[in-house]
């Protein structure tokens, strides 16, 4: 590691452009949603392939589940969205109202989290003052130390929804496009050789822009999707329909 002292500006330039902070880009929407289309439309098409063997039948329930998954998933990320910060204004205005009926046991609480991260004595005095000082900052502070909340942005609940709902649409077509080409037995096999590649890819990528081992990532999202996606196919295999005479 170069130890050698930068200068103010050579810091602003690691800190902004090469080793930036990763701010939320709805890449966990996106992988919740995506993931859930892969998988679950993966099992249904291969369970009513086992049962059925007909393509136009594969095709038809694959894509009935396609956009009726897409349309719930973005749905609970609106509504999930909502309630989080729903919960957050709850919380805070519970916590003016304590600090307005209780504020000794408040100002303790305070004083009880900075004593908890080694503040003592006349700083510790200091800081418990600065912050109870002002109401908005005593909640702030509160609300994250005590609670672990954060502000939620009620804005981002249309955001979470097309991120959550599009990317569960794209996930979900790719177990159905093999069956739109090729005959129903290979379809099957290469339904779950792609949909395992691409589930190795998302999670080989989210280790890569947050933290994890990229290959260890990415093949536990695979198997762990794949062998979901398995139950749909023995549900099949059991309730296998006949062939009409």
């Amino acid at each position: 590691m170069d130890t050698t002292p930068r200068t103010l500006h050579e810091e602003l330039v690691h800190h902004n452009n090469i080793d930036p902070h990763k701010r939320g880009s709805g890449l966990s929407d996106f992988i919740l949603g995506a993931q859930d289309g892969l998988v679950n439309v993966l099992g249904v098409v291969l369970g009513i392939a086992a049962a059925t063997n007909d393509a136009r039948v594969v095709l038809v329930a694959g894509l009935a589940t396609t956009f009726a998954e897409s349309i719930s998933m973005g749905a609970v990320a609106f509504t999930t969205t909502l309630a989080d910060a729903d919960l957050y204004q709850s919380e805070r205005e519970r916590e003016f109202r304590h600090i307005q009926e209780a504020p000794t046991l408040e100002k303790k609480e305070i004083r009880d989290i900075y004593e908890s991260k080694g503040f003592s004595g006349e700083l510790l005095d200091r800081i418990v003052e600065t912050i109870t000082a002002n109401n908005d900052v005593w909640v702030a502070v509160m609300m994250a130390e005590e609670h672990q909340l954060s502000p939620v942005d009620r804005g981002s609940a249309r955001k979470a929804a097309w991120v959550v709902g599009l990317s569960a649409i794209i996930g979900s077509l790719v177990p159905i496009v093999p069956f739109m080409f090729l005959p129903v037995a290979t379809s099957m096999w290469m339904s779950v050789l792609v949909t395992a590649l691409v589930l190795f890819a998302i999670g080989f990528y989210k280790a890569r822009v947050t933290v994890g081992r990229p290959m260890r990532s990415g093949m536990e999202m695979m198997l762990i999707g794949t062998i979901s996606a398995m139950a749909g196919y023995l549900v099949g295999v059991v309730l296998k329909v006949p062939p009409l005479p």
